[in-house]
């Protein structure tokens, strides 16, 4: 090994800890996928999470410019193929490896930029911000996922959207509370949470469920390498959202809904059974 074989392992290893920390679920998930698939998705996932970071918990300090300063520093990196920040080098590895589209991360890092100072959205912004702070995160995995074949990858393009979009809006969904009371943020357009009735939340749910349908038929397709995985995911944040939707409107206001630990066992034995028998 290399100096600087060992600089980018140590990198990827942040993204590692940073994706085991932040997330059991995901990191849970990603372990499912075969062992070529797993370091470039966490390396995906820390730049997001670092991302999000920024604009969601760094209230302290001036997070626009936090924001521009990792901006420039991604396209740094992606253009010169090194950063010594370990969690950008590691994405730039995955970007470069994978030939993966500049556009999405452009989009994805204006979405950031919305959450700095966008407190409600019209129906027109709700999509622009799912694209750019969903959609796009599973497009970039999903070149991963393929691996260089770019006919799969717009064959599957439409699925791996839904599926980013199904996440995003549940975890809007869970995590009202914290948004609408901690963040100041409405996501959903035309809600007004302090009237949050029956017939918004029928509304929400039918507009997830829709995505998570349109989602299903491309994960069966998706290569062997990553079928499993994404689909324990999918399991999961179906799962979570049936729990949601048993709920009444003021019970999301007032909590935020998880899968115990022995719940997330099920699911994933059960998966395991499935796939076993070819009955995905």
């Amino acid at each position: 090994m290399t100096n600087m074989d060992l600089y980018h392992e140590v990198s990827q290893d942040c993204s590692r800890n940073t994706t085991e920390k932040y997330s059991t679920s995901f990191s849970s998930a990603i372990k499912l996928l075969h062992k070529d698939l797993r370091t470039p998705i966490r390396n995906i996932y820390g730049f997001v999470r670092f991302a999000d970071e920024i604009v969601d918990t760094f209230h302290q300090h001036d997070k626009a410019f936090l924001l521009n300063e990792f901006k420039q520093a991604t396209y740094d990196a992606i253009q010169k193929g090194i950063s010594l920040n370990p969690i950008l080098h590691s994405f730039q590895l995955t970007v470069n490896a994978y030939h993966i589209d500049h556009n999405l991360i452009d989009a994805f890092l204006f979405s950031m930029e919305m959450d700095l100072s966008k407190r409600n959205y019209d129906r027109s912004g709700y999509e622009q911000y799912i694209y750019g702070s969903a959609e796009v995160v599973g497009l970039m995995c999903l070149y991963v996922f393929c691996e260089g074949n770019i006919e799969m990858y717009e064959k599957l393009k439409p699925a791996a959207k839904s599926l980013g979009a199904a996440f995003q809006k549940v975890n809007f969904l869970r995590d009202v509370k914290a948004d609408y009371e901690g963040l100041d943020r409405v996501y959903f357009p035309g809600c007004d949470f302090k009237n949050f009735s029956s017939s918004d939340k029928q509304a929400i749910e039918a507009d997830i469920q829709k995505d998570f349908d349109d989602a299903y038929n491309g994960i069966l397709q998706l290569p062997i390498k990553a079928r499993f995985g994404v689909y324990v995911a999918y399991k999961y944040y179906l799962s979570l959202f049936k729990k949601i939707k048993k709920l009444q409107p003021q019970r999301v206001l007032e909590q935020r809904i998880r899968i115990p630990d022995y719940g997330k066992i099920f699911i994933l034995a059960k998966a395991g059974l499935r796939s076993h028998f070819n009955l995905l």
